[in-house]
């Protein structure tokens, strides 16, 4: 009897072995799995932009460096998706937005959406208003997904932020800027409008018109004097201050940070917001589909975007007759 007393004694603590080293095998593989799949969340299914968290901080990165970080037709969809996963996330406190490689966001890809005959940019004649403004006017909701996140955002701009991407920061509730970088919306001079109208809100009337009626791109230094920017500093000081600013916020409670951002904001919706960038958007379509826009186009087309692009800025040529301005002609009538 004794002996098969501890045949079976035994026999039960092997199976209870077995038993128990499954359970927490199974629980091993849960964990791992659950942490695949965060991983993969995180860095794999978002194909433009890199979502990391850090102590109270969210990561958001645009990820499209070999094009500077230009955008395409899902960049705007998957950055307010981030956005929403870090308002979800009960452990982040702040957002943090930037660009990967050289510049934060040289706008819309021209490549893409000008250079391209196949791409419809611009629609055929006679072209359907309401069906331009409904799609820009999804992009535009996409990039204000950070003005109208509850927790704050702060944008941080090392090389270029241009035409959209200037779009995408001004958004953000606070910007840090290098020296040495750049913002302005250079497409005013032909084939579009900024759709978040956000430079009349940050700078105010005469100030948004000198950016807006030149076209200009101005320095973070000087971005800083026009009050577009909190700070410009030095290239080697930008992280820092941004990890500065952000750890300082992300000691506040959560709901602290809502309440004072849902207050400040409002302002601004009280202003009339939404009404002007209902405008704004509507003559982005416009602004393309003019005679001048879609000679932009057509010059993008058979000369390549950037030809187009430094004729545009360098204003040197004259979207409305369709050809070269004649500098010397205008210099002797000026004498």
């Amino acid at each position: 009897m004794s002996v098969i007393l501890t045949k079976s004694f035994n026999l039960f603590n092997q199976t209870n072995i077995i038993s128990t080293t499954a359970k927490y095998l199974g629980q091993f593989l849960v964990t791992r799995s659950k942490q695949l799949n965060i991983n993969y969340y995180q860095r794999a299914y978002f194909q433009t932009i890199n979502y990391e968290t850090n102590n109270r901080i969210a990561y958001i990165t645009l990820n499209r460096p070999e094009v500077l970080n230009s955008i395409d037709g899902l960049m705007p969809k998957e950055l307010s998706e981030c956005v929403e996963k870090a308002n979800n996330d009960s452990s982040v406190h702040v957002i943090v937005l930037s660009g990967a490689g050289k510049a934060f966001c040289s706008g819309y890809d021209l490549s893409y959406y000008a250079q391209n005959k196949n791409i419809q940019a611009v629609q055929d004649m006679p072209w359907d208003s309401m069906k331009d403004y409904t799609y820009m006017k999804q992009n535009t909701e996409y990039f204000m997904s950070l003005f109208r996140s509850f927790k704050p955002t702060i944008c941080k701009i090392h090389g270029d932020a241009l035409a959209g991407g200037s779009d995408i920061a001004l958004c953000c509730d606070i910007i840090l800027m290098a020296n040495e970088a750049h913002i302005g919306y250079m497409p005013v001079r032909v084939w579009g409008c900024p759709t978040t109208a956000m430079w009349i809100y940050r700078l105010g009337i005469e100030k948004a018109k000198r950016m807006l009626l030149t076209g200009d791109k101005i320095t973070g230094i000087e971005a800083e004097k026009l009050g577009l920017v909190l700070k410009s500093v030095p290239q080697e000081q930008l992280n820092n201050e941004v990890d500065k600013l952000a750890h300082r916020m992300s000691t506040i409670p959560i709901n602290q940070l809502i309440m004072q951002k849902l207050m400040i904001n409002q302002a601004l919706e009280n202003m009339g917001l939404r009404t002007t960038q209902m405008f704004a958007t509507l003559f982005d379509g416009i602004a393309r589909h003019s005679p001048e826009g879609i000679a932009f186009k057509n010059r993008s087309e058979s000369v390549g975007w950037k030809t187009a692009v430094k004729e545009r800025d360098a204003g040197t040529y004259d979207w409305t007759n369709v050809v070269p301005f004649d500098i010397k002609k205008e210099d002797n009538n000026q004498k």
